[in-house]
């Protein structure tokens, strides 16, 4: 995570004046008392540098390159700058200017990042200055293309909670209440042989037999086949997901699959229809048959088909860069409204909280759905999981948040390596995609309108953002289950759950009030929706970042704490009386039914 002592939006980049043939030792290793370490962290390089500021301009230090950060540090500015970046973050490293570049500070290093900032260092032009500290720094931060380990493996970082443990599938079947008379749980996909991007367990319908799903695997794209993400608890109504039926321009039918369907729907005898909804414009879908796609026509009987007009991945892509050209390193203030709305962002992520509000409405009211896009590992996730953050009060724990992202997500095979290319040099590949930012953005958004609804915070998601690219954890490396197995990803790395764990006062939301059966339905439409500076525009010095009322909050509750802790002190020397537990309440766990008072805002 960068720190927050940096006046400015950052740039990630690093310069040294040694040349390419210095040696390490030569490199006088100067320590910086501030500098932060990790178990595991070592440092390869560091050098006289300067640092474009995008805000203050110019400002002269030193930048240190480890195996995990790019850290700077200012030797002359007044208030000392200070900044760190961890590898992982960036995207791109480029050479600026040459030997014979005229102009001051014109020769160094640009860098840009995932995480909505860029840096820039110049260096001296004499003796290749910039080039030991280039090679380095492109080796550390794209690992892979260099065949070099991610930090993760290398770090050997200690925590109180083994973030491992926090979601096991069976006993969240069993929350659920499964298996039941309709559901059941198959190990046919233990060995990732069926699917191998899909978890090892799945709960599919009572009736279907392993026969069934092989047959039903081979008309769906990938072999991503039906299977229950959630079910609600009265109405026994389920959401489903899966990919694209392999349809073709022939229109091909697949009688296994059509009874499949079918067996989805009886399982809950309320459903008359089973409502698909399919997460692409109707034009997309159709496009799809040409490469062997599709939809569910009408030989699929007992079905409705609902297209919800989210777009791809390339869209999402570009939508962001332009979104970043508005906020980084200057706020366009000349035509903020226009510049907004120009880069769609906040128009798509209307389109997928709308979509997954039809979602949760459907099966609120006892019907059961169906949910998928192309693959069934991008907008499919972002509606299954925003869906049951709607209906189920047990992911808007800090807890149940945990279990749904490594559920919907990395269980069930966002491309997470592949959309943000973890320690890969290849900064334009055509996969790489902010979808998950997406889905984080839109949890945001439901925090805002519901404030007392969700126990975490917005340090939890930025948390979660800003290692989605590190590279310190395990938690969101590689494609897939079956490859985070493969790799040993639970044995050789540590989770982000534990770092979350081990402090989770830090990412509780002061204000929240547990409601175990109230079913959140946001308002999606751009009236309602605002643009996340605390993400978009932290970098920016001038922007305010956390609300004058939860700051006062948190004032209160550290003055609690406080005299809490002096009555304590007053009982165990016998000085003051004993206060019950009703006048001296400890904060409710989530298991605790509770009632609050509170002003609603």
């Amino acid at each position: 995570m960068a720190s927050a002592s940096i006046p400015a939006y950052s740039s990630n980049a690093l310069e040294n004046s040694s040349t390419k043939n210095a040696s390490r030792e030569s490199l006088k290793m100067e320590p910086l008392s501030d500098m932060p370490l990790l178990p595991g962290e070592e440092r390869v390089i560091d050098k006289d540098i300067i640092y474009i500021c995008p805000f203050s301009g110019a400002v002269k230090g030193k930048v240190v390159i480890t195996n995990y950060r790019l850290y700077f540090r200012s030797v002359e500015a007044e208030p000392v700058v200070t900044f760190d970046v961890p590898l992982g973050t960036i995207s791109r490293v480029e050479k600026m200017g040459g030997a014979s570049s005229r102009g001051e500070n014109s020769y160094g290093l640009d860098i840009t990042c995932k995480d909505m900032r860029n840096l820039r260092f110049a260096l001296k032009q004499e003796g290749h200055s910039r080039r030991d500290i280039f090679d380095i720094l492109f080796r550390h931060a794209f690992p892979l293309s260099h065949g070099l380990q991610l930090f993760a493996f290398l770090s050997q970082e200690k925590f109180e909670e083994n973030g491992w443990n926090v979601y096991n599938p069976m006993q969240e079947f069993r929350r659920q209440g499964l298996p039941n008379d309709s559901w059941r749980i198959t190990f046919l996909n233990e060995n990732y042989e069926l699917c191998d991007t899909y978890p090892a367990l799945l709960a599919v319908p009572f009736k279907a037999s392993d026969e069934d799903l092989r047959k039903v695997a081979t008309f769906r794209s990938r072999g991503r086949i039906p299977v229950l993400s959630w079910i609600h608890p009265e109405k026994q109504a389920v959401i489903t997901r899966c990919s694209q039926p392999l349809v073709g321009m022939s229109g091909k039918r697949n009688r296994d699959d059509e009874r499949y369907l079918d067996l989805i729907r009886e399982a809950n005898g309320g459903t008359s229809k089973l409502t698909i909804f399919d997460a692409r414009p109707n034009v997309n879908a159709v496009a799809n048959k040409a490469t062997g796609g599709g939809y569910e026509g009408e030989d699929y009987q007992n079905a409705e088909l609902v297209f919800l007009d989210i777009h791809n991945i390339h869209v999402m892509r570009e939508s962001l860069k332009k979104l970043k050209d508005i906020v980084y390193p200057h706020v366009e203030e000349a035509h903020w409204l226009s510049s907004l709305e120009s880069t769609h962002w906040l128009e798509h992520v209307k389109l997928v909280l709308a979509g997954a509000i039809q979602v949760a409405d459907k099966v609120s009211s006892g019907q059961s759905v169906l949910v998928h896009c192309s693959d069934g590992w991008d907008r499919t996730a972002q509606l299954t999981s925003l869906s049951m953050l709607m209906l189920d009060s047990f992911y808007r724990t800090l807890h149940g948040f945990q279990v749904l992202l490594q559920k919907e997500w990395l269980g069930f095979g966002h491309k997470f390596g592949s959309r943000i290319g973890h320690g890969d040099k290849n900064h334009a590949d055509a996969d790489r995609s902010p979808i998950f930012l997406q889905f984080i953005d839109c949890v945001w958004q439901m925090t805002k309108q519901f404030p007392t609804a969700f126990e975490f915070n917005d340090r939890l998601l930025l948390t979660v953002l800003d290692h989605l690219y590190s590279c310190r954890f395990g938690t969101f490396l590689y494609n897939c289950e079956s490859a985070r197995d493969a790799n040993e990803v639970k044995t050789k790395t540590v989770s982000l759950w534990s770092l979350v764990n081990s402090d989770r006062s830090s990412y509780i939301n002061p204000f929240y009030t547990m409601e175990s059966s109230r079913v959140l339905y946001p308002v999606a439409s751009m009236r309602h929706l605002e643009l996340w500076v605390g993400y978009y525009i932290r970098w920016n010095p001038r922007i305010r970042h956390q609300s004058p009322v939860e700051q006062r909050y948190r004032e209160l509750l550290a003055l609690k704490d406080q005299y809490l802790k002096k009555l304590e002190e007053l009982q165990l020397s016998g000085s003051a009386p004993r206060l019950s537990n009703s006048t001296a309440p400890s904060p409710a766990s989530p298991t605790q039914r509770v009632t609050h008072m509170h002003t609603p805002f």
